[in-house]
């Protein structure tokens, strides 16, 4: 999966913003697991994916998380014992020990089978609208050093290993086998050491030698100002993370699997719900509207 060409809101937008967007969503789907809450979450996610024109990504992605959610669904019927409405009883069998199939853990499971699927629509969502090359350029000031870094580190890793065994065996060709003890293993890591000092100030000097010292860092990519379709996808991913700031302050949508099932289901999370689908749209439809006009 990848990004679509810029041509909606979501896309239009700048890679951190959009970003931002989906982890927001993202975040209420793994802070909650009341099923009104991720229902709101999953109609968000995908009337974003079809304001955007990426809902065939979605659809595969689901496809993908369908079976892995409802074997997650019978492993928890299965091995969680808590609960006090059972089910079926399946006896004593053998490592498992009693197994007894309640209805709250039957409930749950179904329950964390949903959430995994709204997770993985929502992290294709991330992926759909999120452009990669623009966060490689928004990124290259500070990760060209630290790829080059990483980069040099280990290809160094395997020289440096290459060394210890080479002077290992040097030090055992001696007749008297290069010393024993604390002395010989100070020896060599002294040695390593040094060959590792060496190697650095070739490399440093290479690199000194092919303009490495002198490169220019490029410019910010964020130094544009800030567009309609930047604007908007600020406020909706603004909007949605202030809604589980105060959803997880007041504590809103409580739901409580064991030993009964406990579940908020008032007029409070049925709005709190409505507002998550209204403030993940809000980008995509505003926005939308502001460049029609």
């Amino acid at each position: 999966m990848s990004a679509r060409p810029a041509s909606t809101v979501l896309l239009r937008a700048r890679s951190s913003l959009s970003a931002l967007y989906g982890f927001s969503l993202l975040a209420l789907a793994l802070a909650f697991t009341h099923p009104l809450v991720l229902l709101a979450v999953g109609a968000a996610t995908f009337g974003a994916a079809r304001l955007s024109g990426c809902q065939q990504q979605l659809r595969v992605a689901v496809r993908f998380a369908v079976p892995l959610a409802l074997m997650l669904a019978v492993i928890n019927a299965v091995v969680v014992r808590e609960g006090v409405t059972v089910l079926w009883r399946f006896g004593e069998l053998p490592v498992f020990g009693q197994i007894d199939i309640t209805g709250e853990a039957f409930v749950y499971g179904l329950l964390l089978a949903f959430r995994v699927v709204v997770i993985i629509a929502v992290s294709a969502l991330l992926v759909a609208i999120v452009d990669p090359d623009d966060v490689l350029r928004r990124m290259r000031r500070s990760a060209f050093r630290s790829a080059l870094t990483a980069a040099l580190a280990t290809r160094m890793i395997g020289v440096l290993t290459r060394d210890a065994r080479r002077m290992d065996q040097a030090r055992r060709c001696r007749p008297d086998c290069g010393g024993s003890g604390r002395r010989a293993q100070l020896l060599m890591v002294g040695s390593v050491a040094a060959g590792a000092l060496d190697r650095a100030v070739d490399v440093a000097a290479t690199l000194e030698l092919r303009g490495y010292a002198t490169r220019v860092a490029p410019p910010h990519g964020d130094s544009l100002p800030y567009s309609r379709a930047d604007r908007a996808v600020l406020a909706s991913a603004l909007g949605m993370l202030a809604l589980l700031v105060v959803a997880v302050v007041f504590g809103l949508a409580h739901f409580e699997p064991y030993p009964r099932i406990t579940i908020a289901t008032g007029l409070t999370e049925v709005l709190f719900g409505g507002l998550i689908v209204l403030m993940a749209l809000a980008a995509p439809v505003i926005g939308e509207r502001g460049r029609q006009r």
